[in-house]
């Protein structure tokens, strides 16, 4: 991938529609706990939301999270499963989320939350061609001037992918690791295991998320509904850093974004998508702790696709899977 991800995809279907994914087995490799003391507690500022979040009364109580782009790499609801590491190396980190009605600070029940991510070097599971990733220069890369230069002005549309431009891709490999599906509970919570995600070429770190609801859950996973919320997660400066100094992390050689540089979060903390983060500072390897209360808006349709979107309007995929 490269520039930053501004592009918009293409438009969910607007009639009802059955939205299928197929459930699989908790087969993958479990993410290691933490360990050690956690000196570090919190980047973000919570809001008191998460004591209210259980029950909560009329009125406003939360702000809305921030609604993003989705992204070019979405693919939807592959994997339903709360273990998304497969055999990616990487920090282990533990994702928890609470996602409430920022209206009635109670929580959204049985909601679909889809998390993806791309790896330690910032490669894109399904879309492993396309990534630009980080890593070790490569040994083949080519010498000498080019030849052949092309002159003239360039015609016809620009093309997709980069700054300011593009929309979704479909997929170009069959992998699927760091991407996952589940439900919340009663409460509103879920909880994913993963690893630490890397960087690449015009992004700060990040995790993409999308929330569905008004769907069924069935013995082949969730069907219909629509999106309320397509958001991103962002990492604290500071944890980033010490990351970097991890293998496979430190093997990066792609110039990193900070949090300040990213045009895509917008710089507003907890409600920009700004997670808190817990950890061992002297030993961040051994994992880390993510969490984050979000304020969604259920009766409303933000698939992060374009920017007309319609209250309660239905979703479909959006992505062959």
């Amino acid at each position: 991938m490269t520039g930053n991800e501004t592009a918009q995809g293409p438009r969910h279907k607007k009639d009802p529609t059955r939205r299928k994914v197929v459930a699989v087995g908790a087969g993958a490799v479990a993410a290691a706990g933490i360990g050690g003391g956690l000196a570090l507690n919190a980047f973000a500022d919570e809001p008191a939301a998460d004591a209210a979040a259980s029950g909560g009364s009329a009125g406003s109580c939360y702000r809305l999270t921030s609604e993003t782009t989705e992204g070019p790499y979405y693919i939807d609801a592959d994997k339903i499963r709360r273990d998304i590491t497969e055999d990616k190396e990487g920090i282990p980190l533990t994702l928890s989320l609470r996602v409430i009605d920022s209206e009635s600070c109670k929580p959204v029940r049985n909601a679909a939350v889809d998390i993806w991510h791309c790896d330690a070097l910032g490669i894109y599971s399904g879309y492993e061609s396309l990534s630009t990733g980080g890593g070790s220069a490569p040994t083949d890369a080519p010498s000498g001037t080019p030849t052949g230069t092309p002159t003239g002005t360039p015609t016809g549309a620009p093309p997709s992918g980069g700054t300011g431009g593009g929309g979704h891709e479909e997929p170009t490999d069959d992998e699927r690791y760091l991407r996952g599906t589940w439900k919340t509970d009663h409460g509103g919570r879920v909880t994913f295991k993963t690893v630490f995600p890397g960087w690449y070429r015009g992004r700060a770190v990040h995790i993409h998320t999308k929330v569905h609801v008004d769907g069924t859950w069935t013995d082949a996973g969730y069907e219909g509904g629509h999106t309320c919320h397509t958001g991103q997660f962002f990492f604290a400066e500071e944890a980033v850093l010490a990351s970097a100094t991890v293998e496979p992390y430190s093997t990066s050689t792609t110039e990193r974004t900070t949090l300040t540089e990213d045009t895509i979060y917008d710089q507003s903390g907890t409600t920009g998508g700004l997670l808190r983060l817990a950890y061992d500072r002297k030993h961040i390897a051994k994992g880390v702790h993510a969490s984050i209360t979000v304020g969604v808006d259920p009766d409303e349709t933000h698939d992060g696709t374009d920017d007309a979107v319609q209250p309660g309007a239905s979703a479909s995929a959006s992505a062959s899977s």
